[in-house]
This record gives C-alpha cells, sequence and structure tokens, in this order.
C-alpha cells in the first residue's frame, strides 16, 4: 500500500521528523483559505502518486491569494501522467540552502535493510544510483538488533554531510528505519530533506509504502488504505478484479501469469529499449473472463501504446487465454492498442490455432514478442 505524500508527513511527523505547517484541500476555496491560513508562500501539490510531480505541472509555489487561486484552479481536475487529480496539499515553503536524500528499503540481495543517505537529494534517486552510485552512502542494517547509532551516523559522514547538520540528519534517518521496522514498511523515504539557513531540517516531501499483507496489525494505517488508493482509478480496477498491478511510467502494457514471469518480461522490455507502463499478474488458473479484464484495465491506461501478453501455461491452459484475448478484442470496433502474444506450455499449440490473427500479432519466442510490442510503441511516439 502507497502512502499519499499528506498522510506519510503525518505518519513522520507524529514520529517527530520536522515536516511543514500543511492542509488537504480539495477545491479552490479550500487552497486559498488554508494558503492564508499557513501563511504566503505557499506550495500547492497535487496527491498523486507518482514521480515528477513538479515538471508536469502537479506543484506550484505562489505568493499571494491570486496566485494560490490559480495554481488550484490549475492543478484540480487535471489529468497528471495518467492520475486524477482531486486532491492538493497546501503547505508551508521552505527557504533551502541544500537537499538531502535518506531513505531505507529492503536489500534482496543482502538479505537486509539498507539506509541510505545522498547530499544529491530534489531529483530522480535512481537516476543518482544510475549515473553516480558513489555518491549515495549505504549501510545495511541487522533486522535481529536493528539501527545502531553509530551506522546512522556513519551513513551521514559516508555521504558528505555537513558537521553542522549532521547529527539532525542521523537522527532523521535513525526514527526513518524505526517507522520502516514498527510499521511494516516496503519502501521509507524523504527527498528532499531540506537544510535551512538556520541549519533546521525539514521533510519537504514523504514515502512511505506498506506492505499489504501485515495491514492486519496496523490498524491505523490500514483505515488509510481507501484513501490511499484514491486518485488512480486502475488500481482500484485491480483491486475489483483481484490482479497484482503496478502502474509505472512508460508505454509498453504487460500481462503475464506468475510474478517472475511479469518482472522477467519487464526486464526485457528495458533491454530492448522500451519502458514498461506497469506490472500485471493475472495469477494461476485465469479464465476466459479474467484475460478480458485484464485486457480493459491495460487498454484504460491512456499511457499505453502496445500490449504484451506473456502467458506460460501450468494450471493457466493456453487455450482459455487465447479464448479470453479473442472475447476481449472482439468487443471492439477497432482495436485500441496493437496486442502482441506470446503462449508456452500447457495447451499453447491449441491457443496459437484459436488466437485470431487479424486481432493480435504471434510471436513464437518472448524475446520476439517482446521486441515487437516496443517496435509497436516506438511507431506511436513517432507519429
Amino acid at each position: 500500500m502507497k502512502l499519499h505524500e499528506y498522510q506519510a508527513k503525518t505518519v513522520f511527523a507524529d514520529a517527530g521528523i520536522p515536516t511543514p505547517d500543511s492542509q488537504l484541500a480539495s477545491d479552490v476555496d479550500g487552497v486559498v483559505s488554508a494558503a492564508e491560513e499557513i501563511g504566503y508562500p505557499v506550495a500547492v501539490k497535487a496527491q498523486v502518486q507518482v514521480g515528477g510531480r513538479g515538471k508536469a505541472g502537479g506543484i506550484k509555489l505562489v505568493e499571494d491569494a491570486d496566485e494560490a487561486r490559480e495554481a488550484a484552479d490549475s492543478i484540480l481536475g487535471m489529468d497528471l501522467k495518467g492520475y486524477h487529480v482531486d486532491r492538493v496539499l497546501v503547505e508551508e515553503a521552505v527557504d533551502f540552502v541544500n537537499e538531502l536524500y535518506v531513505g531505507i528499503t529492503m536489500d534482496r540481495g543482502e538479505g537486509k535493510p539498507v539506509a541510505m543517505v545522498s547530499t544529491k537529494g530534489g531529483v530522480n534517486i535512481e537516476e543518482v544510483a544510475e549515473e553516480d552510485p558513489d555518491a549515495i552512502a549505504r549501510e545495511h542494517i541487522d533486522p535481529s538488533f536493528g539501527m545502531h547509532p553509530y551506522q546512522a551516523r556513519k551513513a551521514v559522514y559516508d555521504a558528505g554531510v555537513d558537521q553542522s547538520v549532521a547529527r539532525d540528519v542521523s537522527s532523521v534517518l535513525t526514527t526513518l528505519y524505526q517507522l520502516w521496522d514498527d510499521k511494516d514498511g516496503a519502501d521509507a523515504e524523504i527527498n528532499p530533506l531540506m537544510v535551512t539557513a538556520d541549519d533546521e531540517v525539514i521533510a519537504a516531501d514523504a514515502v512511505m509504502n506498506i506492505d499489504e499483507d501485515a495491514l492486519f496489525r496496523q490498524p491505523e494505517l490500514a483505515e488509510m488504505e481507501e484513501e490511499a488508493a484514491g486518485g488512480d482509478e486502475l488500481e482500484q480496477k485491480a483491486d475489483e478484479y483481484g490482479f497484482d498491478y503496478v502502474r509505472l511510467d512508460g508505454n509498453t502494457g504487460i500481462i503475464g501469469n506468475g510474478a517472475g514471469l511479469v518482472m522477467t518480461t519487464l526486464d526485457l522490455v528495458d533491454h530492448y529499449g522500451g519502458e514498461p507502463a506497469n506490472f500485471l499478474d493475472v495469477g494461476g488458473g485465469a479464465k476466459a473472463a479474467r484475460i478480458a479484464n485484464a485486457l480493459d484495465m491495460v487498454f484504460s491506461d491512456d499511457n499505453v501504446d502496445s500490449v504484451v501478453f506473456n502467458i506460460f501455461g501450468g494450471i493457466t491452459r493456453g487455450d482459455e487465454v487465447a479464448r479470453g484475448i479473442n472475447e476481449a478484442l472482439e468487443q471492439f470496433d477497432e482495436i485500441p492498442k496493437p496486442v502482441v502474444v506470446r503462449l508456452a506450455g500447457t495447451n499453447w499449440e491449441e491457443g496459437m490455432e484459436i488466437l485470431n490473427e487479424d486481432l493480435v500479432t504471434v510471436e513464437q519466442t518472448l524475446e520476439d514478442a517482446v521486441q515487437r510490442a516496443v517496435e509497436y510503441a516506438g511507431e506511436v511516439n513517432d507519429q
């Protein structure tokens, strides 16, 4: 479960992490009222779970009521990378001199949680990790003992954080790990952790993702689940259909059966120069109606320009999948997105014969299917 920024900041603030004064608003008058109560300047921030909100026009800094009204009118109701914006966070603007990054996640390669600190905050941390991995200090934590104070200090020191704020940043990192551990977190990060001219540190953004399987022991967070899902109709639809679904930023839609198979397909899309639009696992034993629902979901994503369908038959029979694909596509007068299908395993030959090749492109191997789907998506972008 992904918390919205305002939800994560509430959790962080309750734990003692400094956050700016803020109020949630859902209409223009509410934005203006909140801004005047907080005091200008303020930031008006779209509450959707997607990166790059600022570049996409979802965050605006305003100096007075007229600008606040204009910003609210612009952001509320907008479509931000496929997400409908129905709420904004009106937040005290932070006058900062530096931006840091702190985060906690699970390093599955090491089998341990890892704390991360960088002086390159305020930008996409994945890009920093790829372009300048040494700019991120990492400290692995033994979950049996938790984060020792010296580990937090070491991570902050290794990152090159200025000595004047090192103690406060260490304190924030320690608290962040404790929250991650206590709340059954999957990821927790602050990007940026802003440093002011008075050497104060403030969490200007907040990310916290929770292990959904642990919500039974997190009743306070479970109450946030419905609001956390708000704003993304596709993820709500995935819950209704019972799919494992994660929306991404790319344009090549992916449907498969089994998390490992879907992850392999995502990696191949990236390998062949494409950008995955989603993770969608239809699970085992999928019948025709379930396959049709999966296609309906992916077709509903405006970011998707092509779809690759990767099914390995075990419990899920290839002929059932093929019928589901045909039934779904025959509902359309015109196929909205090109679909590439690769079937293997149980009854795959029967499935290949059943597939209507007037509606789909059929490939024998996964590599060929992914390359064809990436090509189709590229052709749409070139138009």
